[in-house]
């Protein structure tokens, strides 16, 4: 289990390698974002913004959810929960034949006074494509628990 105390300050770590297939693209844009862009070539192309089909960016931050629980559950713990996302930011189309890859750094951690049996650590995640550009960015709040006292 990864505890409050296993994440440093300044850690930057890069995972994941997940590829973005068409027809993922269009089942979820199909449930929760059915806009023409994220469903239709044609549509798509007509786009000033996106060109070609693109996934929805909700998607988008799916696939990332994805990436960071195969990543932090190792050990079958991924954490107790998140207290919300700040700042985010599609900064890119994500289109089907990318590959996406998570870069996440700790920027702070603190522990509740309220509940100091757990901690809240900040993260900021930045999402990158096949060619190293940036598709998408986001602040974090993660809640993990504190090592049991021996």
């Amino acid at each position: 289990m990864r505890y409050f105390e296993d994440f440093e300050i300044g850690r930057v770590d890069r995972f994941g390698a997940y590829p973005v297939q068409r027809e993922e693209v269009i089942d979820f844009a199909s449930k929760f974002d059915p806009q023409p862009f994220h469903l239709d070539d044609e549509a798509a192309a007509a786009s000033p913004i996106f060109g070609r089909l693109a996934a929805s960016g909700w998607h988008t931050c799916s696939m990332v959810m994805r990436m960071l629980t195969d990543e932090w559950m190792e050990d079958g713990h991924f954490s107790l929960g998140g207290t919300g996302v700040d700042e985010l930011r599609w900064t890119r189309p994500v289109y089907p034949g990318d590959i996406l890859t998570v870069e996440s750094e700790v920027l702070s951690k603190s522990i509740p006074r309220s509940r100091p049996s757990m901690g809240f650590i900040n993260f900021r995640l930045t999402i990158f494509n096949q060619k190293d550009e940036i598709v998408m960015t986001m602040k974090v709040t993660n809640i993990q628990p504190l090592r049991p006292a021996a």
